[in-house]
């Protein structure tokens, strides 16, 4: 019993003499206030800048176009040509050693290679009769055609005609020489036929869509 008030006497002793000594040193270099975060508020707030991140990307996503998107103008008049896909070679072909595998002026036909059934189809997608003119055309429910856009959105259109849509690119229409849309391109015997549709305008007002 002695021992234990001994023990709280000593206590109690240390900690007056603590506060005494305390008073008489004062304050001994910096002191920082004790901030408690709002936790709640933090992640508000990171939710909030999570949240606009997310629909900046999805924004840029749904409006993306290739910076090498080629542009068509409206087709005039209906229109037909073919055109020949052989490519002929304006070097030699050599391989890492330097042997020939394929002397300058060697053709070949890319279409021995490749399949394209079902074609493409290019649209302006930007064009409320050329998209109305597609989904009203028999090529539109062939999931084997291959929907090229030389303008509008992908996302927007692929919403729309519930289907894949890609974008044509200067690479591609240069190569099949096309100069309008909306078009069909399909293979002809070893070659491509181009087949352009004179789809008039839609008239201010009215709705031509599907």
């Amino acid at each position: 019993m002695f021992s234990t008030a001994l023990a709280i006497f000593s206590l109690l002793i240390s900690a007056s003499a603590w506060a005494t000594v305390s008073r008489h040193l004062g304050i001994v270099g910096r002191t920082f206030p004790i901030v408690e975060p709002d936790l709640l508020a933090e992640l508000r707030e990171s939710s909030s800048q999570f949240e606009q991140s997310r629909e900046e990307l999805l924004a840029q996503i749904k409006n993306y176009q290739p910076a090498n998107l080629h542009p068509l103008p409206r087709a005039t008049a209906d229109r037909t040509f073919l055109v020949d896909m052989r490519y002929i070679l304006d070097r030699d072909l050599t391989d890492a050693h330097g042997n020939i595998i394929y002397p300058k002026g060697y053709s070949f036909n890319p279409l021995e290679y490749i399949v394209l059934a079902g074609g493409l189809i290019v649209i302006d997608g930007s064009d409320p009769s050329q998209v109305s003119w597609f989904m009203r055309s028999p090529y539109s429910q062939n999931q084997q055609t291959k929907l090229l856009l030389v303008g509008g959105q992908a996302a927007d259109l692929i919403e729309k005609v519930q289907r894949p849509a890609f974008y044509l690119t200067s690479d591609m229409a240069e190569r099949l020489r096309l100069a309008a849309a909306p078009a069909l391109i399909m293979r002809k015997g070893d070659k491509m036929q181009v087949q352009e549709f004179y789809v008039p305008p839609a008239e201010p007002g009215s709705s031509n869509e599907n």
